[in-house]
């Protein structure tokens, strides 16, 4: 189990499952970006999410959210890469979960462009699937 995925809200079998859920969004995500689809990007938010982009940029909503994927995401990955690891999860309560993730940009070639990201969405479950609630993206800077 990774470090600070304990909590007193899920019994451990189903914290796992639960967790590889999760994962599976940030796969989807991951897919989504490197694939250029931007419906199934939009797809995974609830329709009411806040999402902040790595450049400070408030998207408010799946119809604020899905205009502004459609605007950038076509083309944007024709050059580069973008990789999502989850390494943290915190319950706050069975059905909600804070998510911190790994994002690295790369080139084709798999060599880093950048600096890395630490975003973190807050997921809420509803009607048996985990949505993105609300996210913020930032950018590590280096030291």
């Amino acid at each position: 189990m990774m470090n600070g995925m304990e909590t007193t809200f899920l019994d451990p079998q189903t914290q796992e499952a639960e967790i590889e859920e999760i994962k599976q969004v940030i796969a989807r995500l991951e897919h989504s970006q490197q694939n250029e689809l931007p419906e199934e990007f939009v797809s995974l938010f609830r329709a009411d999410a806040i999402w902040t982009t790595g450049h400070g940029k408030r998207l408010t909503g799946r119809d604020e959210i899905s205009a502004f994927t459609h605007q950038v995401l076509p083309g944007a990955m024709k050059d580069s890469t973008a990789t999502y690891e989850v390494v943290h999860v915190l319950f706050i309560r069975p059905d909600v979960a804070a998510v911190k993730a790994h994002a690295q940009y790369s080139t084709l070639e798999g060599q880093p462009i950048g600096n890395a990201g630490t975003p973190l969405y807050v997921m809420a479950k509803e009607g048996g699937q985990w949505r993105l609630v609300a996210c913020q993206n930032t950018e590590v800077l280096a030291p």
